[in-house]
């Protein structure tokens, strides 16, 4: 059976960040830093230990860092204009410009069957499903499979059936290890070592960077019909 793997977009595949930053520069100047996030929720990290007491200090008792009220209005004004421009998923920047032609090559190589998930939040313009589409198409992938998803990242990977999935978000990557049986492979800044290590005490691999992600994913792939290599990078990357 090919494997199934999915990838989220945005922080993953599409420089939503920069994007979000620059939109707030127009609107409160380059001396504003708002953390990018949807309205609704807060920044998410991993669970926290009881003796990260340092680390706990500004975060509520589920672990997210509390935005002030002042910075959630700024980020809901931030929002507002990003939900009023039309087809805005179309105009991000790739964060890596090779990644996404290498997901279908490699996706035709193997014969992976690929699934990009998001929970991007509607715009004017197309839906967010066309927008995302139109995007992977112009990065070079194509006829895309795009989920648009309102709930647990988790959930949509048990009902994929997932092997693997992508991800930049470390609540999304616990999701999937706790909800379904796909392993998750999470993207973490070189310079975040708390992460890598919480990561890797949940079984989530961690890589720095997209690539890192792919030559997992096309050694895992070789590796499936030699058990014994598949459970040494299961052990090397952390799932076990």
């Amino acid at each position: 059976m090919p494997l199934r793997i999915g990838f989220d977009l945005d922080g993953t595949l599409a420089d939503f960040e920069s994007a979000f930053h620059e939109v707030e520069i127009r609107l409160f100047g380059r001396e504003s830093h708002i953390e990018p996030g949807q309205p609704e929720k807060e920044s998410e990290e991993l669970p926290l230990e009881p003796e990260d007491d340092d680390r706990r200090r500004g975060a509520d008792r589920r672990g997210k860092k509390r935005l002030p009220q002042h910075g959630r209005r700024r980020r809901d004004q931030i929002w507002d204009t990003i939900r009023r421009t039309p087809d805005f998923w179309n105009t991000l920047r790739p964060l890596d410009p090779t990644a996404v032609r290498r997901i279908h090559a490699l996706m035709l190589r193997h014969k992976w069957e690929v699934f990009f998930i998001t929970q991007r939040p509607y715009t004017d313009g197309e839906t967010v499903q066309r927008q995302s589409q139109r995007w992977l198409v112009a990065q070079g992938f194509d006829m895309p499979s795009v989920l648009v998803i309102g709930g647990s990242r988790g959930m949509a990977a048990a009902a994929l059936r997932l092997d693997y999935h992508v991800d930049d978000s470390p609540q999304n990557c616990l999701d999937v290890r706790a909800e379904s049986s796909a392993n998750p492979i999470l993207l973490v800044p070189p310079d975040d070592e708390p992460t890598t290590v919480q990561a890797r005490k949940l079984r989530i691999a961690t890589v720095p960077a997209i690539a890192d992600a792919l030559d997992i994913l096309e050694k895992a792939t070789l590796a499936r019909t030699q058990p014994k290599l598949l459970d040494r990078l299961a052990a090397l990357v952390g799932w076990k």
